[in-house]
């Protein structure tokens, strides 16, 4: 087999980067279980490759011995003289086989090995380069569906995009571009899966950092993001540059950024609750992130502007916030949208309570932090969210903060 096999070993490195050990060692393997099938054991069995010519060669090596009591493992002085009268007690004696002597099951099982030396090396090399992706976006094309995933080609491999990582009713045709997070790459005995997200917070961050000037540079860093894709997220934010405002960086004039990260979505989706299509517009509140604890829950409760903000004695990741009478709803957000994204934004346990409920027996129980006493507009600089000089911008900025025509901003 000698040239065919060198040529099959370099093409097996060069076109799927298969070390040429591991072929040898399988087609090994493979001798020795045809060996051991033949004589019943494989301990005296030796192989050989030969660099040069390609060649294997099987061995029994066998011990010299005054007596004998397996033939297969030990041969006898006499019949070693008959070899070569410089054999002595305990020597060594290696007698070639015929590898055809295995016949066809030795080559088949040879074979096996060596496909399954390849799957296994494809499978690792095909995890090693996806896994170097986790964590970032990719482009790839919509393949094929089923009841549990969207099928996404990324060029080496299929991604899974299950329906909890989709936007909810956005809907794709087969051979449709998008763009889908890398959130997970595993490696297993059935092959490598990659999963992939458009609902994942990090889908958004990505996209900033992407598409913001600012924020790929590192001047203004996405700290924290809290999301319900499709309806609603929310964006802390800062900057590591004292001149530059992260939020009304990230809005953009006219809520230009936020335009362009929504852009990435799917045009239109079907509304789960009315059934009918409609454009996918996902409001994105960006608020400026804050060392201060009680600040930065204040911030996250935008719209609503809280009258205080104060923190269990007992549980450290406990806040209660407390909004006048009149912002109660819009503090909570419809279906307690509002405080739930708050509660994953800063990583803390909300509870809203209005102020005529909230008395002074009840407040003792908790911390008040020094930095924010009673939030009133006089006493806690109102967010400039962006500055805007036409209708359109206020629109849009507004439409960026995640208020709507059903917002009452009189209030």
């Amino acid at each position: 087999m000698s040239k065919e096999m060198l040529q099959a070993f370099q093409i097996l490195e060069e076109e799927k980067q298969i070390n040429k050990e591991d072929i040898i060692q399988a087609v090994t393997d493979s001798l020795k279980a045809a060996y051991k099938r033949r004589y019943g054991q494989s301990d005296s069995c030796v192989i050989d490759f030969n660099e040069k010519t390609g060649d294997f060669q099987v061995f029994t090596v066998r011990d010299v011995v005054d007596e004998v009591f397996d033939s297969r493992l030990e041969i006898s002085l006499e019949d070693a003289h008959k070899i070569s009268d410089a054999y002595e007690l305990g020597d060594k004696i290696r007698t070639e086989e015929s590898v055809k002597e295995f016949g066809r099951v030795a080559a088949q099982s040879a074979k096996q090995t060596i496909m399954e030396v390849m799957r296994r090396q494809t499978r690792e090399i095909t995890f090693n380069e996806y896994k170097q992706h986790e964590g970032e976006l990719m482009r790839g094309t919509v393949e094929r569906f089923d009841n549990r995933f969207i099928y996404v080609n990324l060029g080496k491999i299929e991604a899974q995009l299950s329906k909890r990582d989709q936007i909810p009713g956005e809907t794709f045709q087969s051979h449709d571009t998008i763009e889908v997070y890398v959130y997970k790459v595993e490696n297993n005995q059935r092959g490598v899966n990659v999963f992939v997200s458009r609902s994942h917070p990090e889908f958004i961050k990505r996209l900033m950092e992407r598409e913001i000037d600012e924020v790929y540079k590192g001047i203004v860093e996405i700290v924290s993001v809290a999301r319900e894709a499709g309806d609603r997220t929310k964006v802390a934010v800062r900057s590591h540059d004292d001149s530059v405002d992260p939020v009304g960086t990230i809005v953009g004039r006219g809520g230009s950024n936020i335009k362009k990260i929504t852009s990435q979505f799917h045009p239109k989706r079907l509304d789960q609750r009315t059934g009918l299509w409609v454009p996918t517009e996902e409001n994105i509140d960006v608020i400026p992130w804050s060392p201060d604890e009680a600040e930065y829950i204040y911030n996250a409760i935008a719209p609503a502007e809280p009258d205080q903000v104060l923190f269990d004695n007992e549980d450290a990741k406990h806040a209660v916030v407390v909004v006048p009478d009149n912002k109660l709803s819009l503090a909570i957000g419809r279906r307690g949208q509002n405080v739930r994204l708050a509660a994953h934004l800063t990583n803390f346990r909300i509870d809203i309570k209005a102020a005529s409920e909230f008395d002074e027996e009840e407040a003792a129980q908790y911390d008040m932090p020094d930095s924010i006493d009673v939030a009133t507009e006089d006493e806690l600089e109102p967010v400039d969210y962006t500055k805007v000089e036409v209708d359109d911008d206020l629109a849009a900025a507004a439409s960026a903060f995640g208020l709507t025509e059903e917002d009452n901003l009189d209030e």
